[in-house]
């Protein structure tokens, strides 16, 4: 099933785009409701939701106080990188050209260029993936049917004081769940839809 925000109401969470619930990361092709992975094909639902343990989310904030780092030093310092996509940076900060850095394989296979001995060959995506954020005022579902997308997260530094809800950097939202003070990094949420997947 979609990912569901902790808080927000059943209702909402399975029949609408919650927004209003704690915030969760989630994979951009399970989480969105209607998303390429929403169901398996004999229409069991997938879980949606990451839970990876590997310390990234829209509640992280870097560089809080009593350390006084700024992002230049914070960032790296939590193991990050400024301007980081989860899903879809490479280590050394570039974007990936497909999915092999989010799913083993790239993730999908393909009948064409097959051989004797591998009868299925990656094809990774090459758009639409990635790890997604929502609630926290951010909707889970964007995009139009009927493979909906979501809203990408990446790391984002505020130039000066930012509100919960208010822009950290162009494109990005801060859900935290705290206001920022100049320096302090989030992984915001983007404001504009991730790509359709291909």
């Amino acid at each position: 099933m979609p990912a569901s925000l902790p808080g927000d109401t059943k209702t909402n969470n399975t029949t609408a785009n919650p927004s209003a619930g704690q915030p969760v990361t989630y994979d951009l092709l399970s989480g969105p409701k209607g998303s390429p992975f929403d169901k398996d094909a004999s229409g069991n639902a997938s879980t949606g939701a990451l839970s990876t343990g590997i310390g990234f989310g829209a509640e992280t904030v870097i560089g809080l106080l009593p350390l006084a780092q700024t992002g230049p030093t914070a960032i790296p310092k939590a193991g990050f990188t400024d301007d980081y996509t989860p899903g879809v940076s490479k280590p050394d900060g570039t974007a990936s050209a497909d999915s092999r850095y989010m799913y083993i394989g790239g993730g999908r296979t393909s009948a064409t260029g097959a051989s004797f001995g591998r009868p299925f060959p990656p094809a990774p995506y090459t758009a639409g993936f990635g790890i997604g954020g929502a609630g926290g005022g951010g909707s889970r579902d964007a995009g139009a049917g009927p493979a909906f997308t979501g809203f990408a997260i990446k790391t984002v530094t505020a130039a000066a004081g930012v509100a919960n809800g208010a822009v950290v950097e162009t494109g990005f939202v801060n859900r935290s769940g705290a206001a920022l003070t100049t320096g302090q990094s989030v992984f915001g949420s983007a404001s504009a839809a991730s790509a359709a997947v291909a």
